[in-house]
This record gives structure tokens, C-alpha cells and sequence, in this order.
């Protein structure tokens, strides 16, 4: 276990929580940066990466650099400003403190969109579309440059989530009907399972993670239960945990997107659409291979643990 400290940019957010209560309970010392309030059980500064004078001495006496910040949605410029500069910042600190590891948490959005069945990393082609995405993907390309490994998870569900399962509930009262049957599959990963593989990379022994690499300055690692979900299993186990209506007939992927109409909503609804609809699951096998931590349970028995968060969570959105 690394006697340095821990830096996790995101530490309040969804995924930056869950991997700094892991850390303080493993006894971790772990700095938190965060544009407002505290961290439980981390030194919290607060910065913001579009502000690269603000991250000045940030990782001094830092031995990892765990980078869950990201802009997710806005102009090119606020996107460009946080995700692709202030990596770049970022990077720059912590080559100036002598940071030893940087793992970036990274998204499968920067795949050209289409359908993906089982790749491998290294096996799709990165062309993503939106302007979060690119500016994303440029981050990620800073981080790989510098010797870093980029975790690249799909869909994370789980207590926090504000996208995932909330989209779907929204979609489920404009779509009464199944796409396609809901065969289509894709990959999941809860939140927990994906702290502990970012806490368990952020301690491991510097050893086994020099003997891991096998070519370039650094690597991506897909972050999925190796178990694909369809469609069907994902809404039907929604729907069951949350007391919602089934979909009842059938349509396909155009007939679904025309209902979805018009509007700021239906753009993020037509791409849950493609999402749900069109296959989407990853081999992940290279992360858990060389981890003893868990993927967890499969998607229908993990989620009950969440299920009573989200009924929470949806009452309190009314």
C-alpha cells in the first residue's frame, strides 16, 4: 500500500465519494479537490481545474493522482476549459511534485457510435461525437501520453446516480413499448464495484503495475461487469424494484425515436434510445484479471441493494 498521499480530483462527485470512503476506511491519506464544501475523511482544497492557478502546490507529497473530474455537458469552451486543459494543468503539477501513477476515469463514449459486441481495448476506433465526448477523449489521450491508465466504464449505476436509471424512468413514460424486443446488450457496472477497482489501482504495489504494461506510455482498461445486461433484464428489473409499469407491443429503433419528439429532452432521450437499443458491452476481462477486486453480482441481483436510494431519490425530485 502506497504511504503517500492519494489525490482525487471529483471528490464529492458520484464516483469520487464512493472511491474516498474507500480509501479513509482503508486508512488512506487522501486529498480531495472540490469546487465547494468538505470531504468526509479527506484533506479537502478546493480548486477548479478550468483555473489552473488554483491547482498551484496541489500534489505535493502526492504519490497517486486519481482524476474523476470531468465537464459533462456546456460549450465546447467551458468543456474544452476542464476536460482537455485542465488535465493539462493538471498533468503539469503533478509531474512538478513527482507524482508516480495517475489513473483517469475515462468513458466509452469516445467510441465512433455504433454497434460494439464484446471489443477489447484497442479494438474500436475513438471518433466520439459530442462535444464532451471530444473534449474528453482529448483529456484521456493527455493522461495515456503521460504514462497514465484510463478506466473506461459505460453505463455506472448505482447510489448518486443522476443519469443512468433516472433517464431510464423518463424513457419508460414516453416509450410503452419494447425496441427491437430489448435484446440488444450492454455493459453496466455499479458504483461500488468501480470504487474498489479505483481504490485498489491507487494503492497497488508500483511492482505489479510496471510488470502489467506491455507496450506504449500508458493503457486503457475497459471497467464493466463481465456479464452483459440486455435491454429487457435492465428495464424489467427497474421497473420491478421501482413499482413501473412493463412496456406492453413492439417497435423498432425508428418507430421508438420518433416518439420521442422534439425539444432539449428528446435529444438526451433519443441517445438513451440508441443506447438501450443497439448493443453496447465491452471485455473488461484485462481490469478484473489482475485485481482482487470484485466485479460483484450481475446486474439483476446487484441492483436491489440500490433500489430503495433510487425511490428516495424520486421522491425527493417531486
Amino acid at each position: 500500500m502506497t504511504t503517500k498521499t492519494v489525490l482525487v480530483t471529483g471528490g464529492a462527485g458520484f464516483v469520487g465519494a464512493h472511491v474516498v470512503e474507500r480509501l479513509a476506511r482503508a486508512g488512506v491519506r487522501t486529498r480531495a479537490l472540490v469546487h465547494r464544501g468538505e470531504v468526509p475523511g479527506a484533506e479537502t482544497v478546493r480548486g477548479d481545474l478550468a483555473r489552473p492557478d488554483s491547482l498551484r502546490g496541489l500534489c505535493e507529497g502526492v504519490g497517486t493522482v486519481l482524476h474523476l473530474a470531468a465537464r459533462i455537458g456546456g460549450s465546447e469552451q467551458e468543456c474544452r476549459a476542464v476536460n482537455e486543459a485542465g488535465t493539462r494543468a493538471l498533468l503539469a503539477e503533478a509531474q512538478r511534485s513527482g507524482v508516480r501513477r495517475i489513473v483517469q476515469l475515462g468513458t466509452a463514449a469516445v467510441y465512433r457510435d455504433g454497434a460494439h459486441r464484446g471489443a477489447a481495448e484497442g479494438e474500436l476506433a475513438e471518433d466520439p461525437e459530442s462535444v464532451t465526448s471530444v473534449t474528453r477523449l482529448a483529456g484521456e489521450r493527455l493522461v495515456l501520453e503521460a504514462g497514465g491508465t484510463v478506466l473506461r466504464p459505460h453505463l455506472v449505476y448505482g447510489r448518486g446516480d443522476r443519469w443512468v436509471v433516472p433517464s431510464l424512468v423518463r424513457l419508460l413514460a414516453r416509450l410503452p413499448s419494447w425496441v427491437d424486443g430489448g435484446r440488444a446488450r450492454m455493459s453496466l457496472i455499479s458504483v461500488d464495484a468501480l470504487a474498489d477497482a479505483l481504490a485498489e489501482l491507487a494503492v497497488r504495489d508500483e511492482r505489479d503495475e510496471r510488470a502489467e504494461r506491455t507496450g506504449g506510455p500508458g493503457r486503457v482498461l475497459h471497467a464493466a461487469h463481465p456479464e452483459p445486461v440486455t435491454g429487457r433484464e435492465l428495464v424489467e428489473t427497474v421497473a420491478r424494484e421501482l413499482g413501473l409499469p412493463l412496456p406492453a407491443g413492439e417497435t423498432d429503433l425508428a418507430g421508438a425515436m420518433a416518439l420521442m419528439g422534439e425539444g432539449p429532452e428528446a435529444v438526451g432521450l433519443r441517445r438513451l434510445v440508441s443506447l438501450l437499443s443497439v448493443d453496447h458491452w465491452y471485455d473488461s476481462g484485462r481490469l478484473w484479471g489482475q485485481l482482487s477486486a470484485s466485479p460483484g453480482p450481475p446486474f439483476a441481483e446487484a441492483f436491489g441493494a440500490y433500489a430503495a436510494w433510487y425511490r428516495g431519490d424520486r421522491r425527493d425530485a417531486h
